[in-house]
């Protein structure tokens, strides 16, 4: 089982943080590996919603649909894959974290199978850094505080 979490304070309100990150069309400005996004059902989000992504990882080009489970808007975002290579669920959650700042979790949790159950060391490893800097660049994207 592949669980990473990883968090970080951001300086802007979480409704700012919150509207941009939990807007799947917004996800290739701001994770380095998701090269596109495809919306299957007419947005905005909300349960039940469906999403095509196209991404590199390690190297190799993953399709996959992710579709929304949980949506407490402004406080809880998660998505899980419906078709793809490797079954994951994707959680962000929104906080205060005091001075109109915001804490945000991103946490990726999947069973591997195959090649993937093979390299799920390697894979964890890469995947915390890939969201650690992800986690960076949403805060970049937002702008100026």
């Amino acid at each position: 089982m592949v669980d990473i979490r990883v968090e970080r304070v951001l300086p802007f309100p979480r409704e700012r943080v919150s509207a941009f990150a939990g807007d799947p069309t917004n996800a290739p400005a701001w994770y380095a590996n998701i090269k596109s996004v495809e919306w299957k059902t007419p947005p905005p989000v909300v349960i039940g919603s469906r999403m095509a992504f196209v991404a590199q990882f390690l190297g190799r080009r993953l399709a996959y649909t992710y579709e929304v489970t949980e949506l407490v808007p402004g406080d809880k975002l998660v998505m899980r894959t419906a078709e793809g290579p490797f079954p994951m669920e994707t959680t962000y959650l929104w906080a205060d974290a005091g001075l109109g700042h915001t804490r945000m979790v991103l946490q990726n949790r999947g069973e591997p199978a195959g090649f993937s159950k093979l390299a799920a060391p390697l894979m964890s490893v890469a995947m915390r850094s890939a969201m650690a800097k992800d986690l960076a660049r949403l805060e970049q994207r937002l702008g100026p505080r």
